[in-house]
Formats: structure tokens, sequence, C-alpha cells
């Protein structure tokens, strides 16, 4: 009953936060109208939705809780996150086709992390004393950006198909992105008086002045949505449909206030006793600290540069099997992120003509393995679809790795 509870309440709290981020998927259920949709997902192939949770919600992370994930985890794990909200809406007057506005918040973060990095993080490096750890291929991005969405789906080719194509003009709010190169590592002698950081990485950050403020003005882009779906005769059921829908295919440009620092350089500490080095305010290093260490092991310089936006691709093939049972089989990759090939099956059946159910199973992505409920509930004049691709992150979170829910309630015109 509590993970019922839990799962109920985080539907409610993170509706405004994504399975597939596109309004072109829901037009054949919920046409002309205007909607508030919100979505996210947020998982690790690495980390148990445990220990994820704790920074969702905040919370004492106990031994037990770090120690599940490290002894699971890969010896390079991914962590992922994609969260969005957005309000839009379909309008027009010809029978054929229908236009497109919209405006949305994205939040993109992702990672690829060595074990050694994961260790580091949540153990310090007291336990791994006359140990070279390594940093090497470990990359963290982080990007805020807001979208004003122009576009059309013209639902009426020969009298089945559907084409939607849709422009938007990006306002980039804030960036973080780090890469550690091969080679990079940090050691610690036997007694914790001296570290040895080789330090190969390239770190990069947006305008800083304003990057808490969503109206800050960053950087300026643009990107594309091209959405394609048709029936046609299978051998199986009453019919197929077949969608393709590719979105934010786009760029930020960050303006000459952004940040670029690069480092191809050996930092040593001598003489001093570093048990945590997640904390060393606590510590006798009075006069070190990660500015310090940045500004010294790395070349800093101010420039605009080019950022390409995670671009989503999804493939779904459904097949109509009855009139109130049918099932899909799909395909989803995120380009310029870490996201790995995600294939995917859903079943959905309809109680009533207003209500329907969708069951999903997933692997891949940030995840892993992926169980999802949907329901929908669809009348002439109001469209309502609450659910989660990640159902398992709720209900068993000591045992699962992944986590996710979306809403959208339209009203219909």
């Amino acid at each position: 009953m509590k993970s019922i509870i839990v799962f109920c309440l985080s539907l409610v709290f993170f509706s405004f936060y994504g399975q597939y981020n596109s309004e072109f998927l829901s037009f054949e259920n919920r046409g002309r109208s205007i909607a508030i949709n919100g979505e996210y997902e947020f998982g690790s192939n690495g980390i148990y939705n445990s220990l994820l949770n704790k920074f969702i919600f905040g919370g004492y992370i106990d031994k037990s809780t770090k120690d599940a994930s490290n002894s699971k985890m890969y010896n390079t794990s991914v962590l992922g996150a994609n969260m969005n909200y957005n309000i839009s809406a379909f309008f027009g007057r010809k029978a054929k086709y229908s236009y497109l506005i919209g405006f949305k918040d994205h939040r993109i973060f992702n990672s690829t992390f060595t074990k050694d990095f994961y260790q580091l993080l949540f153990y310090g490096n007291k336990p791994y004393l006359n140990e070279t750890k390594n940093l090497g291929g470990t990359t963290i991005n982080s990007i805020r950006f807001q979208e004003l969405k122009f576009g059309f789906i013209w639902h009426q080719i020969d009298s089945t198909a559907k084409v939607g194509v849709s422009v938007s003009i990006l306002k980039g709010q804030n960036l973080f992105y780090v890469r550690t190169k091969d080679g990079s590592s940090l050691y610690t002698n036997n007694d914790g008086t001296e570290l040895i950081f080789d330090s190969k990485f390239n770190m990069a950050f947006s305008d800083t002045s304003h990057k808490n403020n969503p109206l800050a003005f960053s950087g300026i882009g643009a990107s594309a949505d091209i959405f394609f779906e048709t029936p046609y005769k299978s051998m199986f059921g009453k019919g197929s449909v077949l969608t393709v829908n590719a979105n934010n295919l786009g760029f930020i440009h960050w303006n000459d206030n952004s940040i670029q620092y690069s480092s191809d350089s050996v930092f040593k500490f001598n003489g001093y006793h570093i048990d945590n080095l997640l904390d060393l305010k606590d510590s006798t290093l009075s006069t070190i600290n990660q500015n310090s260490i940045i500004q010294k092991t790395s070349n800093a310089h101010r420039e605009s540069f080019n950022v390409n936006i995670p671009a989503n691709l999804l493939i779904i093939n459904k097949i109509i099997v009855t009139n109130k049972f049918a099932w899909s089989i799909g395909f989803r990759y995120l380009f310029s992120s870490n996201f790995k090939p995600y294939g995917f099956m859903d079943f959905e059946y309809k109680f009533t003509p207003k209500i329907t159910s969708a069951l999903h199973l997933g692997y891949g992505g940030y995840s892993r393995l992926n169980v999802g409920l949907a329901f929908m509930y669809n009348t002439i004049n109001w469209y309502l679809k609450v659910g989660s691709n990640s159902i398992q992150g709720f209900i068993l979170p000591k045992k699962t790795f992944g986590q996710g829910a979306f809403i959208s309630l339209a009203r219909k015109f």
C-alpha cells in the first residue's frame, strides 16, 4: 500500500516533468485542443532507485544503500534524466491539416562514470590508500533551455496517413559540461599524506551570472521536429500503423560570456592528511578548495560555442488485433547523449469507448528493464492520460533501476 501511495503522489508531484517528448504522438487521440503536459524519466544502469531517490527527495545515504549499487555496478555506467513541462495547442479551420503552437521548458542531464569515480564520490579516498583510481571516460552534461514551437500536422493524406513538421526557437538558460580523458586519475599514498591528481579534462560553463533565473538568456538556438504516421495492411490482426518521430533536431549557441577550461597536467598535494575529498573544509586544507584546484590545473578562457541538444528518435509499429486490443513494438534512441538503444513493447486494451489501459515493457535507455502502466480517459471534450514507463522504481526501489512518470490533460475544441 505504501508503494502504491508513493507512486500516485509521484504522478502528481512530478507531472511537470519524459518518456517520448512529442506533441504529434497524441494528436490521434486529442485532435484540435489545448493541452498541458509534463513528463520525467530518471535512471541509471548502475545505481539502484533507492539511491536515486535520495537525489530527488533528499535524506541520509547509509552505507548499505551505497554498497548495494557498488556491488552491481558496471566498470562504466550511465546516469540520466530528462524532464520537461509544456503547454501546446493544435488549431485551425481546414479539414486536412492543423497548426501547432507550444511553449516548453527542458531540463536534460546525463553522465557516464567509472566505478572508481563512484567509489571516490560516495566513500572518499580513505578506503583506497596506495591505489590509483581511474577517472578517464567520465562525463557530466547538464543543460536547461526553453522552446517556442510553431508547426503543423497534415492529418488527411490519402485519408489515412499523417505528416507533422515544426520549428522552434530555443533560449538557452544554463549549461555545464565536463569530460575526463583517458589517463585521468587520482592516487593516494599509503598514509594519506600525498595525493596525485592527473588532470586530463575539458570543462565548459554557460554564463553563470544568472544561471538560476529562468528568464536568463545565455544562449540562442533552433530545432525541428519531424513526424510521419501511416496505416498499412499486414498479415497480423485487422491492420497496422507505422509511426516515425524525430524531435529536438537542433543546437544552442552559447554567448561570449561562456567559459571553457582545459587541463592536461599533474597536481600534487604533499604533507596533508586527507581522509575525505568530499569535504575539504573539514580538513586542514584551508588554502585548498574546488575553485583553486580548477584554476591551478586548467586554462580558462571565455568564448562562444555551439552545443547540439539531445535529439530523440522514436519508431513504433502498432498492430491492431481487435477493436479492443492492440500491441506495439518500438525503438527509441537519444543522439548526443549516453542514452543506450531502447527497445520496448506496449499492450493496449480498451475497457470502454472512453477508458484505455496500456502495459509497457522495455529494456535499455538510462536504466535496464522497465515495466510501465498507463491509463487514458478520452471523451468528445476532454483527454487525460497518466502513467509511467518505469513503475518498478516506485514499487521495488532497492532492486530496480530507473523511474519515470507522465501526465497530459487536454480540452478539445
